[in-house]
């Protein structure tokens, strides 16, 4: 399967090869979030559409500030090409009116291919990370199987690992609490859903440790500290293959976030900047990226040329989407600062 992903690859790249040679001057600036991800992105897509369309490819990294981004616009000097952006940014910088609206018909992609991009305008998503429920079958032989469980002291008594903010933690509250996954934003942008969101998570406040860095829930599994934890499904990949680690995870109601390809408003290589989104969109570009990482494609097309023995660590996996919440990017721009202001007055409480 890795063999036809490449023969693919090469096939599109053929495509994006230069009627004459490059001049010293093409290049184009990619600027992503760095660590395991951006190797990933370099060596399946970096490197291959240097290679193809005979273009210098200069990287950046960022911790995802739109404020920098919003500063290059503003101060009309643009100088990052391409952007890795978090879709709940994307979204808020969109609305800024700082990224570029994507033509879908200039990408030559069928937007409905990818997931979640009826929900943004500025941005073609690339790959889905999860937060999952997570346990160690050292521990717990016999673990969590749904959701629900995380709410049931009774059945799994002990300490739960949480992320200390109200993104994911509300959502899954109101699923566990009977909402049907469709039906969750709505009820959440009303203040009664909100009220029965955390009224859930009263149900096992006490016994919740809260973690804050993506490295830390992990821990607290290894350590014994929890019985379970949600965690983002590359961490506890990582920890099993690279540290020896048992841990399973528990893929109901999975919520998945996404990064997303966006391009700062008034850049100069907007026609290379395409050229390399269209490249990177592709179905075997994006199959390309789970040889080096266990996200998932947002491309529903790549997931037939992803390697059979990948496939079932990735979120997107049709065995996972059954149950999966797709994160909101328009909720939270909107709604975040008003939920994060209530969720910390009451975890002091």
């Amino acid at each position: 399967m890795i063999a036809d992903v490449l023969a693919v690859t090469v096939l599109a790249a053929g495509a994006l090869a230069p009627a004459k040679p490059a001049f010293a001057g093409d290049q184009l600036t990619i600027t992503g979030y760095g660590g395991a991800g951006q190797t990933a992105q370099r060596k399946a897509l970096f490197e291959p559409f240097a290679k193809a369309a005979g273009v210098k490819v200069i990287e950046e990294e960022y911790n995802g500030e739109a404020s920098k981004i919003r500063a290059m616009v503003e101060s009309n000097s643009v100088s990052w090409d391409v952007v890795s952006a978090d879709a709940v940014a994307a979204a808020q910088m969109c609305a800024e009116g700082i990224l570029e609206t994507i033509d879908w018909k200039r990408l030559g992609f069928d937007r409905a291919k990818f997931l979640g991009a009826d929900k943004l305008d500025c941005g073609v998503p690339d790959i889905l990370y999860a937060t999952v429920l997570a346990y160690d079958r050292d521990r717990l032989p016999n673990g969590p199987r749904t959701l629900t469980d995380l709410f049931d002291m009774q059945k799994f008594p002990g300490k739960r690992g949480l992320l200390k903010s109200p993104f994911g933690n509300l959502e899954w509250a109101l699923i566990a609490d009977g909402v049907a996954i469709k039906d969750v934003y709505n009820v959440l942008s009303t203040p009664e859903g909100v009220d029965r969101a955390l009224k859930k998570l009263d149900t096992i406040k006490k016994d919740v440790v809260w973690w804050q860095s993506g490295a830390q829930a992990p821990q607290l599994l290894a350590d014994g500290q929890v019985v379970m934890t949600s965690a983002w499904n590359g961490r506890i990949f990582d920890a099993n293959k690279n540290s020896g680690k048992h841990f399973e995870i528990v893929w109901d109601s999975q919520e998945l976030g996404m990064n997303v390809w966006v391009m700062p408003k008034g850049g100069s290589r907007l026609d290379t900047a395409y050229k390399f989104v269209a490249f990177a969109g592709s179905p075997s570009g994006q199959a390309g990226v789970t040889r080096y990482i266990s996200y998932g494609p947002a491309n529903k097309d790549a997931i037939t040329y992803v390697d059979q023995a990948i496939l079932p660590h990735l979120p997107t996996a049709p065995d996972h989407m059954a149950n999966a919440l797709l994160v909101d990017p328009n909720f939270w721009s909107e709604k975040g600062d008003e939920l994060r202001q209530r969720f910390t007055a009451w975890l002091a409480k």
